[in-house]
């Protein structure tokens, strides 16, 4: 992989569209990933790039680097004081609600492969998630003690910045993220890898909002899926407006 999907650049800013399975930068995670995106856009732009937030492996969309320390910080500083809104589309199990305000404090996620960044003793924070449903779909297909397997797209919005905060949030309300192999159902994912030909966690980081750090003025960029995803929404009958979900699309 040579290069990114350049979705907004200029002298301080520079936003890509990251495929799912990219690291953002050398982890230990996968200490035998040889790529990851910030490598990638260092190359690609000749210069040196910083990370400003985070975007979990599996998860595909927008990703913005600084081109500076300064803006950098200045970035931080916007997450920090939340002033960063994101949006994401996941195909999620079952039917959901119309819409839902997931209020669940989360414990930092401890790993054994990066337990000494986490404290297993750190108490829960507080954790919010917002989502809408923007369109349902039934398929013929036995799932378990049902006849039919039933999802939903859905639009959500993390109010807070916690880690896997999306897929635990929808695992706490029992509509887990399809294609989530950490906290999602194992029967849903096999089913759309072996009838749907999709293997990756259908979550897209599909748009990202602050005010620019050196203008202030509002900013907002969104990223189109990959063929993978939007092949799901295109080629599948799903109940809803979907030219809604068109214009979730196309930013």
């Amino acid at each position: 992989m040579n290069s990114l999907p350049v979705l907004y650049q200029d002298k301080q800013l520079v936003a890509v569209n990251k495929p799912a399975g990219l690291l953002i930068h050398r982890s230990d995670i996968d200490r035998h990933a040889t790529e990851n995106a910030m490598k990638i856009v260092r190359d690609q732009l000749g210069q040196w790039v910083y990370p400003v937030h985070r975007l979990d492996k599996a998860t595909s969309g927008v990703l913005v680097f600084a081109l500076d320390k300064e803006t950098a910080r200045a970035m931080m500083g916007l997450f920090t004081t939340e002033k960063v809104s994101k949006s994401y589309l996941a195909i999620v199990r079952g039917y959901t609600s119309d819409n839902e305000r997931i209020d669940h404090p989360l414990r930092e996620r401890w790993d054994r492969m990066t337990d000494q960044k986490a404290d297993k003793d750190k108490p829960a924070k507080q954790a919010v998630t917002e989502y809408r449903r923007l369109a349902t779909i039934e398929l013929p297909h036995p799932m378990g003690r049902y006849s039919t397997a039933r999802f939903s797209l859905v639009q959500a919005n993390p109010l807070t910045g916690r880690n896997h905060q999306i897929r635990r949030h929808m695992k706490h309300i029992f509509h887990p993220v399809v294609g989530d192999t950490t906290y999602g159902d194992g029967k849903q994912n096999e089913f759309f890898r072996g009838n749907l030909k999709c293997r990756r966690l259908l979550l897209h980081a599909h748009s990202i909002e602050f005010p620019h750090p050196r203008t202030d003025q509002p900013l907002r960029i969104a990223a189109p899926l990959d063929r993978s995803f939007g092949a799901l929404l295109d080629e599948l009958p799903w109940d809803g407006d979907m030219r809604q979900v068109l214009e979730q699309r196309e930013g």
